[in-house]
């Protein structure tokens, strides 16, 4: 019987090869906001419309968007951004059960890896935004406010859209991890919930702003790799 660890060693140069083609491709496309979501949801779903609405919205006011590439949600985002003639990045994930990339991102990149993907998420965002999805956007989200927690990235925006699938989420951390001390009162503040498209649009932009007067013009161009 063959020894599969044996392999291991040569993984090593897939694994460079997903980072190298993720930061030549997602680095010209600063500033960029991904978004997360389900990919279960068909188009005449309301958070499939809202998704794209958000999208359009936040790549008429100059940024990039950057998904999971798949159907549902990330379709909706893409083709909001492909509406606002921004720049529109799927970062596809191969399953067993083959994920199609939708028909709206510009340029797919294509992991094996979910934490290349995940790297590649968060290392040439200026925000992040969850729409309502399940285990998959829950583990995103988390993993961003992780970093952010621990000062492993720069700060930046995560903002929940959809206040009717999302407080229950925020009514829990309060009643349970921040009552039980596993979180801090200031931990709530690393992201909003808003159901208003001009809101998150606002809260985008601010970040933004703020950190081209702190940091120039190319901040978060390069920045540390999560």
């Amino acid at each position: 019987m063959s020894d599969r660890r044996a392999k291991d060693t040569w993984a090593l140069f897939k694994i460079m090869a997903e980072f190298v083609e993720g930061f030549e491709t997602l680095r010209p496309i600063w500033p960029a906001v991904s978004i997360f979501g389900s990919a279960r949801l068909a188009p005449e779903h309301r958070w499939y419309r809202d998704a794209e609405i958000v999208s359009r919205a936040l790549s008429q006011a100059g940024f990039s968007i950057i998904t999971g590439g798949g159907p549902g949600v990330m379709e909706a985002a893409n083709k909001g951004a492909k509406e606002g003639e921004g720049r529109s990045i799927g970062l596809n994930i191969r399953l067993p059960h083959e994920q199609e990339p939708n028909a709206y991102a510009e340029r797919v990149i294509h992991f094996q890896y979910f934490f290349a993907r995940k790297v590649m998420f968060v290392k040439y965002a200026c925000a992040l935004v969850g729409m309502p999805g399940g285990f998959g956007t829950l583990d995103e989200i988390f993993e961003c406010l992780t970093l952010s927690q621990t000062g492993k990235v720069h700060q930046f925006p995560v903002v929940l859209f959809g206040e009717s699938y999302w407080s229950g989420l925020f009514d829990w951390i309060r009643k349970q991890p921040l009552h039980e001390g596993m979180v801090s009162e200031s931990d709530l503040d690393l992201f909003r919930i808003t159901d208003d498209v001009d809101e998150l649009v606002e809260i985008v932009q601010e970040n933004y702003t703020r950190r081209q007067r702190v940091h120039g013009p190319s901040a978060g161009e390069g920045r540390d790799t999560p």
